[in-house]
């Protein structure tokens, strides 16, 4: 790969790693958030206070195991998986905002509960993904002995 292909790389990985670092802040600080404002926000929302806090203890799992496997999980992984929970975020989002509309008091219930869902699937979809595989420079540099 020419040098200004591998620096273009390189730049973009890091970005990649930066907003996937930036999203699992994210997630732990909502976590904070709705944790410690659990009465207030889950009687705004319409959720119970137990919803709203183990939505924060989902969300705080989520966020910190996204960012423990940021270096460890292809960025294809990543990718797929962000764009595949920030869909559902929506929908669910949609969703409860519909059901709002239309008089229901279940909308809230509806978006807390996928973000108290969607993390803990999340979890489950990177714990098990296959790890980044070392370049073969790394392997040979791991087999040979100091």
């Amino acid at each position: 790969m020419p040098q200004t292909q591998t620096v273009t790389a390189t730049a973009t990985a890091k970005r990649w790693t930066a907003g996937i670092v930036a999203d699992g802040v994210f997630k732990v600080l909502l976590a904070a958030a709705f944790i410690i404002g659990a009465a207030p926000l889950g009687h705004r929302l319409g959720a119970e206070t137990w919803l709203m806090i183990t939505c924060g203890v989902a969300l705080l799992v989520g966020g910190g195991t996204e960012i423990r496997y940021v270096r460890s999980r292809p960025m294809s992984t990543y990718l797929r998986l962000m764009v595949a929970y920030d869909s559902g975020w929506v929908l669910a989002t949609l969703a409860g905002l519909l059901m709002a509309w239309r008089g229901s008091s279940a909308g809230g219930e509806v978006w807390i509960g996928y973000q108290t869902a969607a993390p803990l699937a999340l979890v489950a979809l990177l714990v098990t993904a296959t790890p980044v595989q070392p370049t073969s420079g790394a392997r040979t540099q791991l087999r040979t002995p100091t």
